[in-house]
């Protein structure tokens, strides 16, 4: 496994840094749960905007190890809640989260004074992307 290089990061804000459909797997007594979710990839992170009290949340403060997997790419996490979205130490990825959900952020099916709209934070820890034929075996924990 290499070290996350300033190249690959490229590949993945190029691909993710964006409104990106990703799978999501917790854990609960030792069953795996995946969904579908709206995530942005930023700084070696996704980030994905959901319910404090959504079985996600509940599964990964239990048990705060995940997987994910996009397009021509599955890696390792450690998911925590960031709190109320409109905390001011959220303020920063907050504004980077209204720019890239745009299309659909605003769109009544979310509540912003409601504390319990909430941040995923999912800090990837290794991974194995495809770009182009090559095979990148990513640890995410040691930078360029």
């Amino acid at each position: 496994m290499k070290k996350l290089t300033k190249d690959v990061e490229k590949i993945m804000e190029e691909r993710f840094g964006k409104d990106s459909l990703i799978a999501l797997a917790t854990t609960e007594n030792g069953v795996p749960y995946v969904r579908t979710v709206n995530g942005y990839y930023d700084s070696g992170a996704f980030y994905v905007l959901t319910h404090e009290l959504s079985n996600k949340i509940k599964q990964i403060e239990k048990n705060p190890v995940v997987a994910i997997s996009g397009e021509w790419f599955t890696a390792h996490g450690t998911g925590s809640s960031l709190g109320w979205f409109c905390r001011k130490e959220n303020e920063l990825i907050a504004s980077k989260m209204k720019t890239v959900f745009a299309e659909w952020i605003d769109n009544g099916h979310n509540n912003f004074d409601d504390e319990n709209t909430c941040i995923l934070r999912i800090e990837l820890t290794d991974g194995v992307l495809f770009s182009h034929g090559t095979r990148y075996d990513i640890d995410f924990t040691s930078k360029y």
